[in-house]
C-alpha cells in the first residue's frame, strides 16, 4: 500500500517549493501539484528527488494521497485563482477535511471562503506566510485565521516548519476566526512598507543631501543594524549598499530604476483603515510614495520645468546621521502604532479577539518585518493588554519625546534642501495629531453645518447630541441625518 501524505501543496513557484522542502526536512510526507504538470516532474526530479515527496499530476491524483482529514494547501495567486482551485478540489473532499490558502488573500474573500465552505462541511484556513524564499525554507512566521475547529488538525506541522524565537516558541499561533489570519497579514505587509519607505527616504537624504557614497552608507546601516533598529531591513539595505554591478563595476544600487512595485497588500491595508475609520497615514504615504515613483517619465519631464531649493546640507555630517536614526526610530514607532490600532479596530468590529503581544512575537522573526523591537511590542501589551495605541506605552513614549529635538531637526534640514520624506514627515504630523487636545475638526464642521446643514456637537453639551446653525439667515430648521460612512 502506497504511503500516504500528511498535507498536500498545490503551486510549485518559489513559496511553494520551499514550503514543501521546509515541511518534509521536519519530518512529514508530502504531496504537491501544479497546473503545469511539467513543474511537478521538474520538482520531483530535482530538488525533491529522494525525499518524502510525492508528485501529482492532478487534483484527483493529489487529494487521494492524502491521509484523512485531507489537508491541502493552496499557494496561488490571490483573488479568482483561489476560488477555481477551491472548486477543482472540493469534488475530491468529503466532511471535516481542511483547505488552507497561503497566499495574500485579502481578507474579505477569506471571510466568504471560511463562510461558504462551512455550510458544505469543509473546514477554511486563510494563512498569512511571510519570509519570502529564505523564511519559506528555513522557516516563515505564519499566521493562521478561519474555521477554528481546523487549527488542531494544522498546529503540528505549521509550528514545525515556522521560525523559532529564544527558547524554540514558535513565530506561529491561532489568529483568529474567518479572516484575522489574513487580515494579520495584511497588516503586517502594511507595515513594511512603511518600514522599507522610511529606509529608502534615509538614505535619500544621505545620498542626495549629504552627497554620501552607497559605500558611506553602508557603514551607516552596518552600525544601525547593532542597535536598535537591528531589523532584517536594515540588514539587506546593508548588504545591498555594499553590492557592486559586475557590468559596469557600479554600486548596484546606482544601476536600478528608481521605480518601485507593489502586490496590493498596501493598498489593502490602507483601504481598511478607511472602511474602520482608522488613521494610518503613514503607511497611506508609503503606498502613494510608490504610485509617484512609478510615473519615472513624468517625473523626469516634471525635474525640467518645476524648481525648488538646491540648498547642500552644511553642517556636521555624524551629528546629523546620529539624529537621522533617531528620526527613522521614532517614525518606525509610529507606523506600528497605526498597525496596531488598525488591528484593534478591525478586532472589535469582526469580534476577532486578537492578541497583539502575541501578534508582535510571531514577527520576531522569519517575516520581512523582523526587528529587535517587536519584543518591546510584547512587553507593551502585556504592561496593558487593552492599550489604545503604543504611543501610550511608558518606553514608547519616553523614546519617541527623547528622539523629537532631532526627528524636528532632520525633518526641517529634508524640507530645506527639498528631499522628499512623505512617510517620515507624515508620521512626525501623526505624531502631533494624536497628542494634540484640539485638532481644527471644529471648524471642519462648521464648514460642513454651513454647506450641507450636516450638524455639529458642541464643547457645552454631552457627547452625541447633535446641533445645527442657520449660517446665513435663509436656510429653515432642518438638518440632515448624522452618520459617517
Amino acid at each position: 500500500m502506497a504511503k500516504k501524505a500528511d498535507i498536500g501543496l498545490v503551486g510549485l513557484a518559489v513559496m511553494g517549493e520551499n514550503l514543501i522542502l521546509n515541511m518534509e526536512s521536519k519530518g512529514f510526507t508530502v504531496a504537491c501539484y501544479n497546473r503545469t504538470v511539467e513543474k511537478v516532474r521538474n520538482f520531483v526530479e530535482g530538488r525533491a528527488k529522494g525525499k518524502n515527496i510525492i508528485g501529482c499530476e492532478s487534483i484527483e491524483a493529489l487529494t487521494a494521497s492524502l491521509k484523512r482529514p485531507r489537508r491541502v494547501m493552496l499557494m496561488v495567486k490571490a483573488g479568482q485563482p483561489v476560488d477555481d482551485f477551491i472548486a477543482q478540489v472540493l469534488p475530491y473532499l468529503a466532511k471535516g477535511d481542511i483547505v488552507i490558502d497561503g497566499g495574500n488573500s485579502h481578507y474579505p474573500d477569506t471571510i466568504r471562503r471560511t463562510r461558504d465552505l462551512a455550510e458544505k462541511g469543509i473546514l477554511y484556513i486563510g494563512t498569512g506566510v511571510s519570509g519570502g524564499e529564505e523564511g519559506a525554507l528555513r522557516g516563515p512566521a505564519i499566521m493562521p485565521g478561519g474555521n477554528p475547529k481546523a487549527w488542531p488538525h494544522v498546529k503540528e506541522i505549521f509550528q514545525a516548519i515556522a521560525a523559532k524565537v529564544r527558547g524554540g516558541q514558535p513565530c506561529c499561533d491561532w489568529v483568529g476566526s474567518d479572516g484575522a489570519g489574513h487580515f494579520v497579514k495584511m497588516t503586517h505587509n502594511g507595515i513594511e512598507y512603511g518600514d522599507m519607505q522610511l529606509i529608502c527616504e534615509a538614505y535619500q537624504l544621505m545620498a542626495q543631501g549629504l552627497k554620501m557614497s552607497p559605500a558611506e552608507m553602508h557603514q551607516v546601516f552596518a552600525e544601525w543594524d547593532q542597535g536598535e533598529l537591528k531589523s532584517y531591513l536594515i540588514e539587506i539595505t546593508r548588504d545591498i549598499l555594499a553590492k557592486t554591478d559586475e557590468e559596469t563595476g557600479k554600486p548596484m544600487v546606482d544601476v536600478i530604476l528608481d521605480t518601485a512595485g507593489q502586490k496590493g497588500t498596501g493598498k489593502w491595508t490602507s483601504q481598511a483603515g478607511l472602511d474602520l475609520g482608522v488613521g494610518i497615514p503613514q503607511i497611506a504615504e508609503a503606498v502613494f510614495a510608490r504610485c509617484l515613483s512609478a510615473i519615472k517619465e513624468e517625473r523626469v519631464a516634471a525635474s525640467k520645468e518645476i524648481k525648488g531649493p538646491r540648498k547642500t546640507f552644511k553642517g556636521n555630517r555624524k551629528t546629523f546621521i546620529k539624529n537621522l536614526q533617531q528620526a527613522v526610530y521614532a517614525s518606525k514607532i509610529c507606523s506600528y502604532a497605526q498597525g496596531f490600532q488598525l488591528m484593534r479596530a478591525a478586532s472589535q468590529e469582526y469580534k476577532w479577539e486578537l492578541n497583539f503581544g502575541e501578534i508582535a512575537m510571531m514577527w520576531r522573526e522569519g517575516c520581512i518585518i523582523r526587528a529587535r523591537f517587536l519584543s518591546k511590542i510584547k512587553q507593551a501589551y502585556d504592561r496593558n493588554p487593552e492599550m489604545a495605541n503604543l504611543l501610550l506605552d511608558p518606553y514608547f513614549n519616553k523614546t519617541v519625546a527623547a528622539a523629537q529635538t532631532a526627528w524636528r531637526k532632520v525633518v526641517i534640514s529634508a524640507f530645506e534642501m527639498g528631499v522628499p520624506i512623505p512617510a517620515m514627515g507624515t508620521a512626525l504630523t501623526y505624531y502631533d495629531s494624536y497628542r494634540s487636545k484640539r485638532l481644527p475638526a471644529n471648524l471642519l464642521q462648521a464648514q460642513r453645518d454651513y454647506f450641507g446643514a450636516h450638524t455639529y456637537e458642541r464643547v457645552d453639551k454631552p457627547r452625541g447630541q447633535y446641533f445645527h446653525t442657520n449660517w446665513t439667515g435663509r436656510g429653515g430648521t432642518t438638518s440632515a441625518s448624522t452618520y459617517v460612512v
